[in-house]
């Protein structure tokens, strides 16, 4: 899967996929082998798995923002960064992100490891 973003714009991508709830569209950012850590600290790998954490994310039916804070590329591969805060219903959640991105042949830009999580702190 190709992608067709600009490294700038994976970020503005995340957000209206999660508030569109495509999750279709979260999923064509993302290699086929992306790892994604999730809310407990453990490691999603692949499409499938990735796709179980964004359709939790997508059935809560919230809104999400978020603030992208950089995007360094270096050749073939980027650091990116952003914060988020997801709201619904009641509840909100909130943090920072620490991303690598890697350049595909035809010029897009994918997710090879997203850690939304990236401002708690894992256990030991």
């Amino acid at each position: 899967m190709t992608s067709g973003h600009a490294l700038t714009d994976i970020h503005r991508a995340v957000e209206k996929g999660v508030n569109s709830g495509d999750i279709d569209g979260l999923m064509a950012l993302y290699a086929d082998d992306a790892r994604m850590v999730t809310m407990d600290g453990s490691i999603a790998e692949g499409h499938d798995a990735i796709r179980e954490q964004w359709a939790w994310l997508i059935e809560q039916d919230g809104e999400m923002r978020l603030e992208s804070h950089y995007a360094i590329e270096l050749g073939d591969l980027a650091v990116l960064s952003n914060s988020w805060t997801f709201r619904y219903g009641d509840e909100e959640m909130s943090g920072t992100t620490a991303e690598v991105a890697r350049r595909d042949p035809d010029g897009s830009w994918l997710y090879v490891i997203d850690h939304p999580f990236a401002h708690a702190r894992q256990p030991a």
